[in-house]
């Protein structure tokens, strides 16, 4: 990456036109749904660490949901288990439920963790299993052990907060006879969002957000209210693996969340880009 060299009095300005941004979100709750491209690549997850410790560091209580469909495939593969989707979603036996734990609440989360904790935060590795976070029900028996949220519980998320560390979430999820689902991280990021009526949630895609045309970048909606989202739909703007994070999205929005993005994860800073300045970089939802 480029180094930019900045003067001193540039800096103070970014600082400057920064504050009040930084005092909107101050104390509030933000929810980061993190996965694709930027999860992948080594200096763009470096890049996003960066960004949500600074997010806390500021005085914004972070929340950071991931999933991991690449990464539980390949272990998949390596075990000779071939993946199967139905409608996006991964058809989940119970080897498969158990390798996505693995996988999930184990390597995936724990590496976030270290990453945080070694460029300065604090972080705390969860799983929706741990004190019932995340409760479900099995979607659909053609499916297996994919889950359908039933009730979120954010008091461990809040005991995190309140210690001081950034949640780092796998999504897991578990019912009261023990069984574990496999949850699709953006409808889990969502939820929990909702139910903590954050002040912000954002999903990191491997796009820059909603295109009225999708082979033309120029043409960034930057803005959709939730009632123009099925018009939006029917015309195809908004199609397929784009239509269930768009639900995701108003879902969240209806359950009480203030503002919902939808930005491009590949864009170094993009986070901070989107939440400290004018212009912003992805798709903001709003309601009405």
């Amino acid at each position: 990456m480029a180094e930019i060299n900045f003067t001193n009095s540039q800096r103070a300005e970014v600082l400057i036109q920064a504050l009040p941004y930084i005092q909107d979100y101050s104390n509030e709750i933000v929810v980061i749904k993190y996965g694709g491209n930027a999860m992948i690549n080594e200096e763009l997850r470096e890049a996003v660490m960066r960004d949500i410790v600074l997010l806390s560091l500021v005085g914004i209580k972070v929340v950071l949901v991931h999933g991991g469909g690449p990464e539980i495939t390949e272990l998949l593969n390596k075990v000779g288990k071939k993946s199967e989707f139905v409608n996006g979603l991964r058809v989940t036996d119970k080897e498969t439920a158990e390798i996505a734990q693995m996988v999930l609440a184990g390597k995936i989360n724990k590496n976030l963790v270290n990453l945080l904790q070694n460029v300065g935060g604090k972080a705390m590795g969860l799983c929706g299993i741990d004190g019932h976070i995340i409760e479900a029900k099995m979607l659909d028996e053609k499916l297996g052990y994919v889950g359908e949220i039933t009730n979120i519980n954010t008091q461990p998320i809040l005991d995190v907060l309140e210690m001081g560390y950034i949640p780092v979430i796998s999504t897991v999820g578990c019912d009261s006879e023990g069984n574990v689902y496999n949850i699709n991280a953006d409808t889990a990021a969502a939820r929990i969002a909702g139910t903590l009526k954050a002040g912000g949630f954002i999903s990191l895609t491997d796009i820059c957000g909603i295109l009225r045309d999708k082979n033309d970048e120029s043409s960034l909606i930057p803005e959709i209210c939730v009632s123009d989202a099925p018009r939006l739909m029917s015309e195809g703007v908004i199609e397929g693996g784009m239509i269930p994070k768009v639900e995701c999205c108003i879902d969240a929005i209806r359950r009480g969340v203030k503002k919902v993005f939808i930005i491009d994860g590949r864009v170094p800073h993009s986070i901070l880009i989107e939440m400290f300045t004018d212009a912003g970089i992805g798709t903001m939802f709003v309601g009405g």
